[in-house]
């Protein structure tokens, strides 16, 4: 018998579970650790931030999920990985054996890096699902008196991708408003070009995005 042990239950973590439940023995256990009780789908934050979905539309309740999968589920916050022991040491000082370990805790945002950034500063993001819920609040105010709205990401983003979606939907549903010509929107990014989006770009992002952010004219 193996003991799998999963830290995350986000977008990684719970597909990897599924995922290892499928692949193992019937005697081997499948273990969850993480410190949420739910699941969101995190490429539907940038709905959520202009309220086309609202943040319960995109929560799933891990428990009754994993139950019905039956994969064990713990939550909790994991503080500490004794590899020598092969342990994981959670929150209330329990020591979690593993034979096998999955890290799939995601991103650690650094809001802190950039004077000024996140939601706690000057700035709205997209990067959680509360967060997101956060913009959609103040994007509600914001088209109650439109001005120029600036979208993008930092130096040291992973991701790129939804800093363009997000500025797409927000375009759509100002175009909706009839409130577009209201709104200058501008793009800044640490890209060294428009559609590198972090891999290098794909195929001809570059060019099919530099046209998009002419034709809307962003």
């Amino acid at each position: 018998m193996a003991k799998i042990v999963i830290i995350g239950a986000g977008i990684g973590g719970v597909p990897m579970a599924f995922e290892m439940k499928e692949m193992a023995r019937k005697e081997d256990e499948v273990v969850v650790i993480a410190d949420t009780p739910t699941f969101h789908f995190v490429p539907s934050n940038p709905w959520v931030g202009v309220n086309w979905r609202k943040p319960e539309d995109i929560k799933v309740e891990l428990a009754p999920v994993f139950k019905k999968k039956k994969i064990t589920f713990i939550q909790q916050q994991a503080t500490r990985i004794h590899p020598e022991n092969s342990q994981v040491e959670i929150a209330d000082g329990t020591l979690v054996d593993y034979d096998f370990l999955i890290i799939a805790t995601g991103p650690k945002l650094a809001f802190d890096e950039i004077p000024g950034l996140g939601p706690n500063g000057y700035t709205q993001s997209v990067c959680h699902v509360d967060h997101a819920g956060e913009s959609g609040e103040f994007w509600d105010k914001f088209v109650a008196d439109p001005g120029p709205i600036i979208v993008g990401a930092v130096q040291g983003a992973s991701c790129f991708g939804p800093a363009y979606e997000y500025m797409f939907i927000a375009e759509t549903d100002l175009r909706k408003r009839k409130i577009r010509d209201q709104v200058k929107m501008t793009y800044v990014t640490s890209e060294p070009f428009i559609g590198h989006l972090g891999l290098g770009g794909v195929g001809d992002t570059k060019g099919m995005l530099e046209s998009e952010l002419r034709n809307k004219h962003i």
